[in-house]
């Protein structure tokens, strides 16, 4: 299917109707891919005046006058009107083209068609009129097949962003849901060169500079929000041709997506949302190292994260699968980004529904910083989940892991470590905030956590102890599990589990007899706390 409307001049001389007149172009051939918007038959001289443009021209050259100077002139004036081609029938008012007609057309870009058989105009009109309807009807079903995949994706779950991916995709180009004062709430592109975020930068700056005017070729559609007057407009969905032109199909495919992003915006308030999706796209970008250090920089003041000359803290929450949102995210969105207004740094804050990911990027100005900016954006973040309504009785709190902070070269990898480390530290007994660099075990055990040898291991280690807590009273994991985190400390170990000390001796003996093993020897107690951290990850 032609992904524009119509059709050109060189495939209306294609066809049956014309190819029977012998068709031969005299002038501007390298014009035939003109679009043909519509075809007209005429033998008056003010022809031009009936027309719109974009017409294909029949004539038998009665209107043509015979001086050269009214050749010339009608040549021009149909070359004004912006006419697609002018095809001349010999035989009637010519046997062949008269000069003046030929340099004029050439001067003017206009091509020139003359036919050395008689063919009955009304056969040719008829032949394109049903070739460009047919165009048209196919570019609206294309329009529609766009209309209906986005349907099925919010159907199924999707929202704006997957929208507008599906459309960049079609289009080939960046597309862009931005307020309408020009700030960027998401940008989606399609595997191309260009980087939507960059691309959206520099037409920021074209339009600061040429007073708000819309890129040339571009599709810019007002998505509604409501009510009346300027003020109803919510968001403005804007198309660049970077990667190729844009057709007429674009701008209907992209008219019919606004209409479903208006009903998604209005229904969920999804541009707070967006723009933290947006965001979490480019943390994620970074951590997997599809965005450069030296390109990080500028493209994180395009979303508004403006650190001072310092340090980069990555932070990660980690939701538990219990506590995600269901449908949007608006809602922790907002409660997060009110609260970390509370932390006094600048953050640059993301979200990542899938994965049930909040990544952070904070400014330090130094690393002795580190420990109270944590407290503080971890007591943000929780209290974001607590007002967003998320905080359930029985169920695990969400995870707050703190990386390595460093520059923009360490922020990629820090902020990789520390979404791997948050995955990994599910089932830790709870705490404010963990540092990554202390569950690098954990980690590298979580990675582990599929392999045969993995579970192999922990039922040598410790698997005669679970099967006597499944059948006999008291259990005795506990023991083991305070006995190890005490380092062995018996004193601490038994006022912990409030025993005395005979009862927590008899206790260990029978540990170390269910387990084959010497409590005392370092080598076995490492095996041991290595044995219960997997076991969370293998259970």
């Amino acid at each position: 299917m032609e992904a524009q409307a119509g059709i050109t001049v060189r495939r209306a001389l294609e066809l049956p109707a014309l190819r029977r007149g012998l068709p031969e172009v005299v002038a501007s051939e390298e014009q035939l891919d003109r679009p043909v918007r519509w075809v007209h038959a005429g033998e008056v001289p003010d022809i031009a005046s009936l027309l719109k443009g974009g017409e294909l021209l029949l004539t038998t050259g009665l209107g043509l006058g015979t001086r050269p100077a009214d050749q010339r002139g009608f040549v021009r004036t149909l070359a004004d009107r912006g006419i697609a081609a002018l095809v001349v029938e010999l035989g009637g008012s010519f046997t062949e083209l008269p000069g003046a007609l030929l340099e004029a057309a050439r001067s003017c870009d206009l091509p020139l068609v003359q036919l050395h058989r008689r063919v009955p105009f009304v056969t040719v009109t008829e032949e394109i009129h049903t070739e460009i309807v047919n165009g048209h009807y196919a570019l609206l079903r294309s329009a529609e097949e766009v209309h209906r995949r986005c349907t099925n994706l919010l159907l199924r779950g999707g929202g704006a962003p997957e929208v507008l991916r599906l459309l960049a995709g079609f289009t080939g180009n960046p597309v862009f849901l931005e307020t309408p004062e020009g700030q960027l709430l998401y940008a989606a592109g399609q595997g191309g060169a260009a980087e939507p975020v960059e691309v959206w930068d520099g037409l920021r700056a074209k339009r600061a500079s040429r007073a708000g005017e819309p890129p040339a070729g571009g599709v810019t559609v007002d998505i509604p929000g409501g009510g009346a007057g300027p003020g109803s407009v919510r968001a403005r969905l804007v198309i660049l041709p970077v990667e190729g032109p844009l057709a007429p199909v674009h701008r209907i495919a992209a008219e019919r997506t606004a209409g479903l992003l208006a009903v998604v915006l209005m229904q969920a308030r999804q541009e707070e949302e967006l723009a933290a999706r947006g965001r979490g796209d480019f943390l994620t970008d970074l951590a997997e190292g599809r965005i450069a250090a030296e390109d990080a920089p500028a493209r994180a003041r395009v979303l508004g994260f403006r650190p001072a000359d310092g340090l980069l803290l990555p932070v990660v929450m980690r939701l538990p699968a219990e506590l995600i949102p269901p449908g949007d995210w608006a809602v922790l969105v907002r409660a997060v980004q009110e609260e970390l207004t509370t932390v006094g740094l600048p953050v640059l804050m993301g979200v990542r529904p899938v994965e049930g990911r909040v990544p952070l990027l904070l400014g330090l100005r130094s690393e002795s910083e580190r420990s109270a900016a944590a407290d503080r954006v971890a007591a943000a973040l929780r209290a974001g989940v607590e007002r967003a309504g998320l905080e359930r009785a029985g169920v695990q709190s969400p995870a707050v892991v703190v990386g390595v902070a460093g520059d923009w070269t360490g922020a990629g990898p820090g902020l990789r470590h520390a979404a791997e480390a948050a995955t990994a530290a599910q089932g830790l007994p709870s705490r404010p905030w963990y540092d990554a660099r202390r569950l690098d075990i954990d980690l590298l055990l979580w990675r582990l956590r599929e392999h045969p040898d993995l579970a192999a291991f922990v039922d040598r280690a410790i698997g005669p102890l679970l099967v006597h807590d499944r059948t006999a009273r008291p259990p005795l994991l506990p023991t083991l599990e305070a006995y190890l985190a005490h380092a062995g400390r018996k004193a601490e170990t038994a006022r912990e589990l409030h025993l005395n000390r005979q009862t927590l001796y008899d206790r260990l003996a029978r540990i170390s007899q269910l387990l084959a093993t010497n409590l005392d020897d370092p080598q076995a107690v490492l095996a041991l706390n290595l044995a219960l951290q997997a076991r969370r990850h293998t259970a």
